[in-house]
């Protein structure tokens, strides 16, 4: 626990939360932990895997939503078995933040759902840190109250992750000066969702869109205005995600993406370090 906890801490090291959208067979999700637990001992960055166990806010009542919270977490069971990794998961209700924290090491708070108090205290209460994913309509420094509640609902560790705000209909925009305000106004770490960040919100009529090809120009913008983690989700084929196909990384394109973020990040360090 106290390794994850020092992520969830100021100034942490940089790193990385990854993985499927939804979580999917076991095959497929263990597949993607292992190649996240190779990048993760090839570059000497903290890896956390992410999947959701359901995915509850679709465009359409017909959408994919995953496992559910019973088979979902003997799934994420499964990928920390046989990766290593820790794993996180976001939860929607209050009921869900006890049995969910009983197998994974970090609870998260989705974006649409960052005002909920009640919601925050449960997974607060769990006794694990928590990602709290700014809503679309925030601005920076309203995550400070938001930071504020899970604090003080006894949350060991929080990290707060900038997912884009809404400009106009259908899209998505990154102010990267909002890093350096929940810097200040949140004091823990700040996180970039570079995938969610380049969705078009139910811009495909019953599903959302994106543009994937911003992934790698916003995540390295966003480490260059101080983000202190990357959030992707990835998967080997996007086309066939039951989930955020339109926004996904190609898991073949993460390693060049992460080699250079990281020699980003390194000359950041360096720029600000001590001369002498």
């Amino acid at each position: 626990m106290s390794s994850i906890l020092r992520l969830f801490r100021p100034s942490p090291p940089f790193f990385l939360i990854a993985g499927p959208c939804v979580l999917e067979d076991d095959r497929l999700n263990c597949g993607v932990a292992d190649a996240l637990a190779h990048l993760s001992a090839a570059l000497g960055l903290p890896v956390i895997f992410k999947a959701s166990f359901d995915k509850a806010n679709r465009t359409s009542v017909d959408a994919p939503r995953g496992p559910g919270l019973e088979e979902g977490l003997r799934r994420l069971e499964k990928v920390k078995a046989s990766s290593g990794l820790p794993v996180l998961t976001d939860v929607h209700e209050m009921g869900q933040a006890k049995g969910a924290a009983d197998v994974v090491d970090v609870l998260q708070i989705p974006a649409f759902l960052s005002r909920q108090t009640d919601l925050i205290l449960a997974a607060a209460a769990s006794g694990r840190p928590l990602n709290l994913k700014k809503g679309q309509w925030m601005a920076p420094e309203d995550m400070g109250a938001v930071v504020e509640k899970a604090r003080r609902g006894g949350a060991p560790g929080v990290a707060v992750t900038e997912r884009g705000t809404a400009f106009g209909y259908h899209n998505l925009v990154v102010d990267m000066r909002g890093f350096a305000i929940m810097h200040e106004v949140c004091g823990c770490p700040v996180v970039f969702d570079a995938t969610h960040s380049v969705q078009r919100p139910a811009g495909a009529g019953t599903r959302s869109g994106g543009d994937p090809r911003s992934v790698a120009p916003l995540a390295k913008a966003a480490v260059a205005a101080g983000a202190d983690a990357l959030f992707l989700e990835v998967h080997p084929e996007p086309e066939s995600a039951p989930s955020d196909a339109a926004s996904m990384l190609r898991l073949d394109r993460l390693a060049p993406l992460l080699e250079e973020v990281l020699a980003l990040r390194g000359a950041q360090v360096e720029r600000v370090a001590p001369r002498g």
